[in-house]
């Protein structure tokens, strides 16, 4: 059986202090051996720039780098450029997204669905990148019924992806359902779930809102009932989130990637717990 992989998310800083932060970030993570970790990309280029000065800041700390790639309001030309320049800088892992559609663009652009874009970096760059894409194991917030989410999943797959990532979740039975749902499509690839530390109550709703990840109820209650106790919303958050991974390793998960959020030690303290 192989052994399990497992790789961190970061998101471009923004401002000289936020680089900063993430470097000291880095320098705790680092240290406990992830397989890659991964950058995420704005929609529309907005974060373009920053996610390419990033990736190449940490492969230059020997640690391998994928960028997000996201597709939606992008031409081809535009996606071809950017596939060329994460060529030249040495980049062999990306991570293919369709993305969101900012908020004032009009446009779709090109791509429809991440299908295509996968199928795109396939066309004009063969094996070069290994492909990572997304997954919804409480299916994807857009999508029109739960059979139609797993044959697009499906899809990125047959396209030429070679490995996924889940969305976050807090329900283990959601992701063992997702993976016995695709496997029965004939799909075959590593997917590996997506963690979510959770440190602070209401960034953890907005973001649940905003990606339809589901908080269970008994979660919720007990995290509102914490109040302004950031101490003791962690304890709790350190112990539901490290239950979670233990049951999802035990169950046969390929690893594990955490949304760090660009901090270290919520990560950290389930990695030291999880004995990785």
């Amino acid at each position: 059986m192989t052994q399990p992989s497992f790789s961190f998310e970061f998101f471009p800083p923004k401002t000289a202090d936020g680089a900063e932060k993430l470097r000291a970030t880095r320098q705790q993570l680092f240290p406990l051996g992830p397989k890659f970790v991964s950058v995420t990309f704005g929609a529309g280029g907005s974060t373009q720039q920053g996610t390419l000065d990033t990736v190449v800041e940490i492969q230059r700390e020997g640690v391998e780098a994928a960028p997000h790639l996201s597709c939606v309001g992008s031409t081809r030309e535009n996606i071809r450029e950017i596939l060329q320049t994460y060529r030249q800088h040495g980049i062999r892992h990306i991570v293919a997204l369709r993305g969101d559609l900012p908020s004032g663009m009009g446009e779709i652009g090109e791509f429809r669905y991440a299908s295509e874009l996968v199928e795109f970096i396939r066309a004009e760059t063969g094996d070069w990148f290994h492909v990572e894409v997304a997954a919804y194991p409480e299916y994807h917030p857009q999508a029109r019924s739960p059979r139609l989410d797993l044959e697009h999943f499906a899809n990125k797959v047959k396209a030429g992806a070679n490995a996924a990532i889940t969305q976050y979740f807090f329900n283990a039975d959601a992701y063992f359902r997702f993976v016995d749902d695709v496997a029965r499509l004939g799909v075959q690839v590593p997917i590996v779930p997506g963690i979510m530390p959770i440190t602070n109550y209401s960034q953890m709703m907005r973001f649940s809102e905003m990606c339809g990840a589901e908080v269970p109820r008994w979660i919720a209650k007990r995290l509102e009932g914490f109040g302004d106790d950031r101490e003791a919303i962690r304890a709790f958050g350190l112990d539901v989130v490290t239950g979670l991974c233990e049951r999802l390793l035990a169950g046969g998960a390929p690893g594990l990637h955490f949304y760090t959020l660009n901090a270290a030690s919520a990560t950290k303290a389930m990695w030291q717990r999880l004995g990785l």
